[in-house]
């Protein structure tokens, strides 16, 4: 099986500019023969905290009709899209979410991101279950960003037989993610990790890109490489 990661530039709050930039990349990564892309951390919206609090449009549903570009991206291509956006929940907060769009343009899962950081306590509601879904067999895990700091997700994706760990994140010039949490995440749990990052500037400051697919072993097997948008592609050995 073939899997992608994608980085772009969110436009602040520009919901159908990254919708129609998001289902260009599923295309491509589709015409490559990927079956799986994810992006990046609140792609939809920008990694935008206070813009998100202020502008209560910018949180989505899981059905919300502004998604729609992607679910005939995936439709067309035959591909599962993971998105993150800002979406609804009952608390009256958005969570920092992953919404998967599956093949056929439904919603396979939701996974809210349990581990808020910083500021992101002041706006966001924090989730409270492990994320996962079934695509040809192969189980994957979800977690978003500061969620890869702690081992223990990871730990249960692998007891829980899932194959790949999918790490949508926004992590600025700088950060030790790439050499410390992620590479990591795949070698002492076995797994497949996919790592979409921001490109630009955000909140959270410059992102470089270098997204990327880690092996089991910890090996760097695919990049997107720094500054400009484009893929990760890899194919994984599925059981």
């Amino acid at each position: 099986m073939k899997i992608a990661a994608a980085q772009f530039t969110s436009a602040p709050g520009a919901v159908g500019a990254n919708v129609r930039a998001m289902a260009d990349l599923i295309r491509s990564a589709a015409g490559q023969g990927a079956r799986l892309v994810v992006f990046a951390e609140l792609a939809v919206t920008g990694y935008e905290v206070e813009l998100i609090a202020k502008n209560a449009g910018l949180t989505l549903t899981e059905d919300d009709p502004r998604l729609e570009p992607v679910r005939q991206a995936c439709r067309a291509g035959g591909i599962t899209a993971v998105l993150g956006c800002p979406v609804s929940t009952e608390s009256g907060r958005p969570a920092i979410t992953a919404l998967v769009i599956g093949p056929d343009g439904a919603l396979l899962t939701r996974y809210d991101k349990v581990h808020l950081h910083g500021v992101e306590n002041d706006v966001f509601a924090a989730g409270d279950r492990d994320g996962r879904f079934t695509l040809d067999g192969t189980g994957f895990a979800l977690a978003v960003c500061y969620d890869n700091r702690f081992p223990e997700l990871a730990e249960r994706a692998a007891a829980d037989g899932c194959r790949v760990y999918v790490a949508s994140s926004v992590l600025a010039a700088g950060n030790d993610s790439f050499e410390t949490i992620y590479p990591v995440r795949a070698r002492e749990n076995g797994l497949y990790v996919v790592l979409a990052n921001a490109v630009g500037v955000s909140t959270e400051g410059d992102c470089p890109g270098d997204s990327g697919v880690w092996g089991p072993d910890g090996g760097l097997l695919a990049t997107a490489g720094p500054a400009a948008p484009g893929l990760a592609i890899t194919e994984i050995r599925t059981p």
